[in-house]
């Protein structure tokens, strides 16, 4: 299976896909992230492919989300 690369032009447009992803996932799944990962870290949920993604895009969510509030403070 082919790797399919997107490349975007700010932290704000990868912000804006991974939550359109993290969106997908709840909406399939009927839970929230914060309530996924808190479980899949647990032990509780398989390693589905989509689990295995989901945990990704959420990592990298709070890693990006704490990353932009830290430059916006920088910015006050």
């Amino acid at each position: 299976m082919a790797i399919k690369r997107v490349t975007y032009s700010s932290p704000i447009e990868v912000y804006d896909a991974i939550v359109r992803s993290l969106a997908a996932y709840e909406a399939k799944y009927h839970m929230t992230s914060a309530d996924f990962f808190s479980q899949y870290k647990e032990g509780k949920l398989d390693d589905s492919k989509d689990f295995v993604e989901w945990a990704g895009d959420y990592r990298h969510y709070i890693d990006l989300k704490q990353e932009l509030e830290q430059k916006l403070k920088a910015t006050v």
